[in-house]
């Protein structure tokens, strides 16, 4: 199959999808090997790119997703009657940034770094499918693994999670420790990964992504 037949099959799988395909599926259905495939994703990328459409390729980690233009997003929006999603709240954030950096996590892990209960932050991030369950940990009560979606991708501008900014991570055992003493000590347990959050948050606000 040449470049142009593969490249026009892609674009109507995207459109038609509305939501990322990974690689695997779209070699699958057009019989080709991943290289090839991804170089003809780039050249169509490469190719709206260049003659500035109004709907371009997104790359998430392996998967790709038809969406529109970043500065079209106020038409879009306009013309969809749609609402942008809300904001994150502090404690959302936060909760999200550990679970980014340390993923596949559990939400024990979350309140035992946060030093307070992350029930509702949790359940907030999966209803703004940013994070979804990943199985459990091999622990007793084999409590649910959470892990970050390609919403989460999306939502923050990056196409892998290797993107992400670079943040030293807490040491949980000492961080434990230190909570144990003091409530006033929780900053100490969390502080190191205030700079995740700030960078998560200026991703965020800094590369809206279109509808």
């Amino acid at each position: 199959m040449d470049h142009k037949e593969l490249a026009r099959i892609c674009e109507a799988i995207l459109f038609a999808a509305g939501e990322p395909v990974e690689t695997e599926r779209l070699c699958f259905v057009t019989e080709t090997d991943p290289e090839e495939l991804r170089a003809v994703m780039k050249e169509l990328m490469d190719l709206y790119a260049f003659e500035r459409r109004g709907i371009r390729i997104l790359r998430l980690e392996d998967s790709w997703q038809m969406c529109s233009q970043n500065d079209l997003a106020p038409w879009v929006t306009k013309a969809l009657e749609t609402r942008k999603p809300p904001k994150l709240s502090a404690s959302q954030l936060e909760t999200l940034t550990i679970i980014a950096y340390y993923q596949p996590t559990t939400k024990a892990f979350v309140e035992k770094l946060r030093g307070v209960d992350s029930s509702y932050s949790v359940s907030a991030l999966l209803n703004k499918k940013l994070i979804e369950e990943n199985g459990r940990l091999e622990a007793p009560g084999r409590p649910i693994l959470y892990r970050t979606t390609p919403d989460f991708l999306r939502t923050f501008g990056l196409e892998s999670l290797e993107e992400l900014p670079e943040m030293e991570k807490v040491n949980f055992a000492a961080a434990s420790e230190e909570a144990a003493e003091a409530t006033g000590n929780r900053q100490q347990a969390t502080g190191e990964q205030a700079t995740g959050d700030a960078s998560l948050r200026k991703h965020a606000d800094g590369k809206e992504d279109g509808v």
